[in-house]
């Protein structure tokens, strides 16, 4: 007998059900539309909006930064996914997620697997 798929799995499965998967960083994002002046219709992801930094620091561990890390290899080492490196960066404030990892001896926080930011915890923008 095959395995059942979750119910979650199979909704990322429907094109149109979810314009981004579970994994990425936009699932939670809200879907935007502008009309444009001949009515045609343009779909955009609003702002993200992440926690206040003061209130992950009982949700994260740290990781002192050593060289050769980069934000992938960490994210495959904390979530087994190097495609998650963005949970990192939206946990430490910068731009750019090679910053993460440009100087060694950098402390950096990483959330705790499954940690994703939730819109409901703050108004932090990225």
């Amino acid at each position: 007998m095959a395995d059942t798929e979750p119910y979650e799995n199979a909704l990322d499965a429907i094109p149109g059900a979810h314009p981004y998967p579970r994994s990425s960083r936009y699932h939670d994002a809200e879907i935007g539309v502008h009309r444009q002046a001949d009515g045609t219709e343009v779909r955009y992801v609003k702002r993200r909006l992440l926690p206040p930094l003061d209130q992950l620091d009982d949700e994260n561990r740290y990781h002192t930064v050593s060289s050769g890390d980069r934000p992938d290899l960490l994210a495959q080492h904390y979530f087994g996914d190097p495609a998650q490196w963005w949970q990192i960066a939206d946990a430490n404030p910068v731009l750019d997620p090679r910053e993460l990892t440009d100087e060694a001896g950098t402390v950096i926080e990483v959330p705790l697997a499954g940690g994703f930011a939730r819109s409901d915890r703050g108004n932090r923008r990225v």
